[in-house]
């Protein structure tokens, strides 16, 4: 087999493989459609606005956010109200919840090129595994690591210590993709990863809590997860090319 300068591919989940923000706003927006039908008086921007300041306060994963929204509203949790918000949030984010372009065909050529695949993610173990499931990932990756299982959110560099260690790599030889600069890049960088800026991730969002394109330089940004493959390509010729010279 010829010289390859990377072992492993590190991911990150939201808004790296799935557009994560994209479903959120669409599965808020739908659960407020379904609470105005059925009598409550709010309005539509207004309400959407509200219940993404208490994710902003409470984070993104916050599971009562429509509780805390109806209480902050009228003053009580109407389960009448509240079960129209969750059902029509569940279907809209079943519906929206896709992976990006390409992802399936450059996990399979990874898999088939024998790289390690592994998944470090900020969100909670359970969240991340339905999103996993519900994207058909749930056996694609030798790791996922969540942050109910590291115990640190990025740009802490436990979590792809703890993923390098499962996958027996060294991290001058893994490569971690992600959205977040200041997140994932760092993170990545403050583990000795090679790092790869996933920038059609980070599309403007006037709900997501980060600056676009904030944060320390990557090793490449790629407008496109296809664009990945050229990358490794890159890092493996260069070491292709140094050992013919040695």
């Amino acid at each position: 087999m010829a010289a390859r300068a990377i072992d492993a591919v590190i991911f990150d989940l939201d808004n790296t493989l799935t557009d994560f923000m994209k479903a959120k706003e669409e599965s808020i927006a739908a659960a407020v459609d379904a609470m105005i039908d059925v009598g409550l008086p709010v309005k539509r921007r207004e309400a959407i606005d509200a219940i993404f300041a208490i994710y902003r306060d409470k984070g993104i994963e916050h599971q009562r956010v429509f509780n805390f929204f109806l209480e902050q509203t009228v003053g009580r949790t109407d389960d009448r109200v509240l079960a129209a918000a969750v059902i029509a949030y569940r279907r809209a984010r079943d519906a929206s919840l896709v992976l990006y372009p390409h992802a399936n065909f450059v996990l399979n050529r990874l898999l088939k090129d024998g790289y390690k695949l592994a998944v470090v993610s900020d969100a909670p173990r359970f969240e991340a595994w339905l999103r996993l499931t519900a994207l058909g990932l749930q056996h694609a990756f030798d790791v996922v690591l969540t942050f109910d299982d590291t115990g640190f959110r990025k740009p802490a560099p436990e979590g792809f210590r703890m993923a390098l260690q499962q996958l027996d790599v060294a991290a001058d030889r893994a490569v971690v993709i992600g959205d977040w600069k200041e997140r994932d890049i760092l993170g990545g960088q403050n583990a000795g990863l090679h790092t790869v800026y996933a920038r059609y991730g980070d599309q403007y969002s006037q709900y997501a809590d980060k600056v676009m394109g904030q944060g320390p330089e990557p090793d490449y940004a790629v407008d496109d997860l296809l664009e990945l493959l050229e990358v490794l390509a890159k890092f493996n010729a260069a070491a292709a090319d140094g050992k013919a010279r040695s």
